[in-house]
Formats: structure tokens, C-alpha cells, sequence
């Protein structure tokens, strides 16, 4: 709505505490007991014995501090003093009269977010992202004792009992890229069958943080008879703090007399993970 001239003042409309004259001009004014200062003389009404005083005329204001024009006895009585609509106070709204909408904080303000005390919305606890994948053909490795990716033949678990939560992972080539920045939690897995008796194998994961130089952060090692299984499994956290830059990538290391287990129907060779929280 617009107004010609000043816009009114909108403001808390307070009864200030009742003073006790002395035979003094000059009195403290206090609102429950702390130095209250208007935002001007006229915004006080004053009465005294019963008459309302005239602002600049009868008194006048100086920070918490009201002076009369004459000194009151001890029989004067000032029978009240009001605080009208303080600038920029727009005193205490009634229950739940304040919307979404009247809020300025940042990101998404609906049923499933909550304000933090940094004025920005985030998801009111609980799991927002978990995932399942895993290799769906058995493979051995093509040379000895060389680190090689797991490049081909990943999929994200289609079982009629899982569903991701959350957007989920997204995969190219054997390289995991996150779907928002956050620390996760993997739990991966593999088992293979050997031919050698003295020979093993190495399950490890592998991660980014500038979308180029791959570092090892875990692995597991296996051995044993020949024709036997062997079961190998890490766990690891990742902060991820740029989706473009923070990826992962899985490797084996064993030899052409390994053979990897794998599934379609079950989680053989992958891996799970949750969202924990926040960067």
C-alpha cells in the first residue's frame, strides 16, 4: 500500500513502569525494570493528576530520561506513561501468524527441511542418499600382480527388495561420481576362486580429488588353497567436497588364475553407500 508522505511507524505499543515522584523534574523510565528509550518525545503519552501532558511543552526526553517542565511534589502522581510504535519493532507476532513464505533464509522451505541457526534449510535428519552396486559378469585379471580398474559391467542393484534413496551414484567407464557433496559411507566386497595355492588377491578402492590423480584409500587381501573361495571387504568414509572433482573407482590385483565372483541376482563383487551428513 502506498502513503502520501512518511510511511506510518508500525512498532510495539508499551506501558512503561510506573514511577514514583520525589519533588524532582527528572525521572528514569524503565520497561520491566530496564532504561527504556523512545524513539522521540512524541512517542510517549504522559499523564499526570490525571491530565495528559503536552510532548516538548510539558516534558521533554533525553535518552531513558523524561523531564517535566516544573518539578513534581511528593502528591503529584504520573498516573502512566505510553511508548508508541517504536521504530522497526514490530513487536511480538501472534501464534502461528508467520509463514514460510515471510522467511528469508536460503535453500528449500517445505515439510521435510528445518531452519538452522545459520539461516539456511536443510533436510530434517534421516538418510537422504544410499545405494547398492556391483559387478554383473565374473572376470579374472589379465596380468600378474598389476593393479587393474574394474571398467565394464557395473549396475546398480535391480533386485525386487532394493531401492536407492535419494538421486544416487552415477557411473562411466568404472568411475563413481556422487550425486551432492556430503560424507559418505562405502562398504565394499568381493570374492574370488584361485587355481594357485600360493598366490592371492587385492580388492582396493581408489579415489579422486581434482578429477585426475587416483590415490588408494583401502583395500583388502586374500589368499589360500586352490579351488577354495576367498571373501575380501573394506570399509572407507569420503568427504566429497566438489561432485566434479571427488569420484572413486574399484581395483583388483592378482593375476590370470583368479577368477572374480560376480552376480546379477546378488552382491558378490560391489559395494554400498550411505550419505552420512554434511561436508
Amino acid at each position: 500500500m502506498s502513503y502520501i508522505g512518511r510511511t506510518p511507524q508500525i512498532g510495539a505499543y508499551s506501558k512503561l513502569d510506573a514511577i514514583t515522584t520525589d519533588g524532582s523534574a527528572s525521572y528514569t523510565m524503565q520497561l520491566n525494570s530496564a532504561n527504556f528509550v523512545p524513539e522521540s518525545v512524541n512517542h510517549l503519552i504522559v499523564s499526570v493528576n490525571g491530565v495528559i501532558q503536552a510532548p516538548t511543552d510539558s516534558f521533554t526526553v533525553s535518552g531513558s530520561t523524561i523531564t517535566f517542565a516544573s518539578s513534581l511534589s511528593a502528591s503529584d502522581t504520573i498516573d502512566f506513561i505510553m511508548a508508541l510504535g517504536n521504530v522497526l519493532d514490530i513487536g511480538v507476532p501472534s501464534d502461528n501468524t508467520v509463514s514460510l513464505s515471510k522467511l528469508t533464509a536460503s535453500g528449500t522451505k517445505d515439510a521435510t527441511t528445518f531452519l538452522r541457526g545459520d539461516n539456511t534449510f536443510s533436510p530434517a535428519g534421516g538418510i537422504t542418499e544410499a545405494d547398492q552396486w556391483r559387478v554383473n559378469t565374473n572376470f579374472s585379471n589379465s596380468s600378474n600382480r598389476v593393479d587393474e580398474d574394474i571398467t565394464s559391467n557395473w549396475e546398480r542393484a535391480d533386485t525386487t527388495d532394493f531401492e536407492k534413496i535419494g538421486t544416487g551414484l552415477t557411473e562411466s567407464s568404472g568411475i563413481f561420481s556422487f550425486p551432492s557433496t556430503g560424507k559418505y559411507f562405502i562398504s565394499a566386497h568381493s570374492w574370488f576362486y584361485q587355481t594357485s595355492a600360493t598366490s592371492g588377491g587385492h580388492f582396493k578402492l581408489f579415489v579422486t580429488t581434482d578429477n585426475s590423480t587416483y590415490n588408494e584409500r583401502a583395500q583388502s587381501i586374500g589368499g589360500g588353497d586352490s579351488d577354495r573361495p576367498v571373501s575380501l571387504k573394506f570399509n572407507s568414509i569420503i568427504d566429497c567436497t566438489d561432485t566434479s572433482n571427488v569420484k572413486f573407482k574399484f581395483v583388483t590385483n592378482g593375476g590370470t588364475y583368479i577368477t572374480w565372483q560376480c552376480s546379477t541376482n546378488s552382491q558378490k563383487t560391489g559395494f554400498n553407500i550411505i550419505r552420512l551428513g554434511d561436508t
